[in-house]
């Protein structure tokens, strides 16, 4: 369990060193160093994003949503905490405070902040569509960030991009045949997610479209 009590109280006196905007359909990285917070903010209304986060030293190691979720649930709030991958297999962030924990799960079993989709991507779009190429799915924005922030090329990049935390997203399963859905998020301006980094994180965000 994660000691949440002093990260409450650490929280008490925050100075802000630093903002990254994510534009409309694209993603951003960002760096925080271990002990730090941060907080992912909607800022003009309904918007959701996806997250990836990574050791900033190691690459290698990188946000597991499936053991997240075998640990955790199906989605996260406030004392939650975001595992790296094997053998590391130890937290990577906290979440200290969440504007959205009111919402609870619905009558139709959607919770906001998921670890059960993915994120969109080119090769879904290309078997649905049968052919079709979209390149601002939230796995290409990724991609270009993280080559942008590290200076590996797009082919080396989109090997480190993973599965997500949908940050602000509005999803659950059907009751009736199990199947994922998505609502409309019930985020507004101002609405945000905060986290406490256990280890020195490269992260990136990017924008749904």
């Amino acid at each position: 369990p994660a000691p949440i009590e002093i990260y409450r109280a650490a929280r008490r006196d925050l100075t802000k060193l630093s903002e990254t905007l994510v534009p409309a359909r694209e993603a951003r990285c960002f760096h925080v160093p271990a002990g730090h917070f941060f907080r992912i903010t909607s800022v003009e209304g309904p918007q959701v994003g996806d997250l990836n986060l990574w050791n900033a030293a190691d690459l290698s190691e990188r946000f597991y949503t499936g053991k997240t979720r075998a640990l955790h649930g199906t989605h996260l709030s406030t004392g939650d905490r975001m595992w790296s991958s094997f053998p590391h297999l130890r937290p990577m962030a906290t979440i200290t405070q969440d504007t959205l924990d009111w919402y609870g799960f619905d009558a139709f079993g959607g919770s906001v902040h998921d670890v059960i989709g993915t994120r969109c991507d080119p090769y879904t779009h290309n078997l649905l569509s049968h052919g079709g190429q979209y390149h601002h799915c939230c796995h290409s924005k990724l991609t270009r960030a993280v080559a942008a922030e590290t200076g590996l090329t797009l082919a080396e990049a989109e090997a480190h991009v993973h599965d997500v935390l949908n940050v602000f997203m509005c999803t659950g399963f059907t009751r009736d045949t199990g199947q994922y859905f998505m609502k409309a998020s019930p985020v507004r301006p101002g609405d945000y997610l905060e986290f406490f980094a256990e280890i020195d994180l490269l992260g990136a965000l990017s924008a749904c479209p």
